[in-house]
């Protein structure tokens, strides 16, 4: 095994962990092999043993990965942004069309943007021009309660 495996294998395998952290952006998971393998090509180059070399990438990989992954985990959490629409839950808005759950009618405007509308309270009736509250979504409609 040791006669085939050289020190481009390791330096492909590092690339290739490389490439798959790039491709996979945020998660903070191969980059970790990467560098155990690219390790593992620098012992090769020092004449480390196939065994040796195999250990500095088993080690070094899951060392790296279990002593930085909850920090990666902290840090990108804090990077993390509400996408528009988890924005507008709690957000006021106003009736441009009368929501009418029977209808299965009813739209809202809130930071400009239209919302197809309906009232978490049942069938209650909420006129045009009255200010609701988003409680939650339900696809593509705002579930709203009258404020």
């Amino acid at each position: 095994m040791s006669m085939y495996w050289g020190p481009t294998t390791w330096l492909a395998l590092s690339i290739v962990f490389l490439i798959v952290e790039i491709v996979t952006v945020g998660n903070l998971i191969s980059i970790w092999f990467s560098i155990g393998a690219a390790l593992a090509f620098l012992v090769h180059i020092l004449g480390g043993s196939f065994g040796l070399q195999v250990a500095v990438f088993i080690i070094v990989s899951v060392a790296l990965a279990v002593l930085t992954r909850p920090l990666s985990k902290k840090l990108i959490g804090k990077r993390a942004l509400k996408t528009d629409v988890n924005r507008i839950i709690g957000s006021t808005g106003v009736v441009t069309k009368t929501i009418d759950n029977v209808h299965g009618k009813g739209t809202i405007v809130i930071n400009g943007m239209d919302w197809s509308a309906r009232n978490v309270d049942g069938d209650q009736v909420i006129l045009e021009n009255t200010e609701v509250e988003v409680i939650r979504l339900d696809g593509v409609k705002a579930l709203v309660r009258q404020k």
